[in-house]
């Protein structure tokens, strides 16, 4: 099995008064030809934010959106409607379809005492959908006693065949999580395109040590297992199309 460990200071970096957000791909102005997707994976943000601080409203399209506050709390709003907090545990999707404006803010929410108070750092994914013109639409689901009873969590997928907390437009993309201990291990599905993102902790996967940041690019990784000293957890993404076979 081929795969590369993509160390987390390798990564991109764009640093304002109120944010810090570590690229794993190309984003914004920072572009690399040779670094602008994995599958249909388009975008890993790894993004801390200062309290009172944050995204004010901005659009996107044509995109499926998944957030993961690994820290802290995160305010979303968006023009059709949708608002809440995004919390660790809570599983988080945006479809932008034919456009859609949001924000994303670390302010106070009632019964949320981190909110506003102290940095929130979370993980936004994006992924191309199967097919343009989609009507705009959200959906959030709390897994964390999914995630403490242990093993792979499937969080967001569009894979008919597969159920999942939350759904996306990707017929061929599925989001796992796993919270890791000392006791624990899982084993990576198989897919024709793999990525690993370690939010947490300092996990083993095959026979690489990883850290906080670090990620695993590869093609089908299926039964490679990752185990951990103490407490991790980590992001995967499991790909059956890259992004030329998404646009045609």
């Amino acid at each position: 099995m081929v795969y590369s460990v993509i160390p987390a200071a390798d990564r991109a970096v764009t640093t304002t008064d109120w944010l810090t957000s570590r690229h794993s791909f190309s984003f914004g102005d920072h572009y690399d030809p040779s670094n602008t997707n994995h599958g249909s994976l388009l975008v890993n943000n790894d993004d801390v934010v200062t309290p009172l601080q944050g995204f004010d409203q901005h659009a996107h399209r044509e995109s499926e959106i998944v957030t993961w506050v690994t820290s802290g709390a995160l305010v979303h709003q968006d023009s059709e409607g949708h608002s809440g907090i995004v919390y660790p545990g809570l599983a988080q999707r945006m479809s932008a379809g034919t456009g859609v404006l949001h924000s994303e803010r670390n302010d106070t929410w009632p019964d949320h005492p981190e909110a506003g108070t102290v940095p929130v750092r979370f993980v936004q994914m994006w992924v191309m959908p199967d097919e343009f013109g989609l009507t705009p639409s959200y959906a959030a689901a709390d897994i964390s006693n999914e995630l403490t009873a242990g093993g792979l969590v499937p969080v967001a997928s569009g894979d008919p065949n597969r159920d999942s907390a939350i759904r996306i437009a990707n017929r061929s993309a599925t989001l796992f999580a796993a919270r890791l201990d000392a006791t624990s291990s899982v084993e990576l599905p198989s897919g024709r395109f793999t990525h690993v993102f370690v939010t947490q902790g300092s996990p083993t996967v095959g026979e690489h040590l990883l850290a906080e940041g670090d990620a695993v690019r590869g093609g089908d990784l299926g039964g490679v297992r990752v185990s951990a000293a103490g407490d991790a957890e980590i992001l995967i993404w499991v790909m059956d199309r890259d992004l030329r076979e998404l646009m045609g």
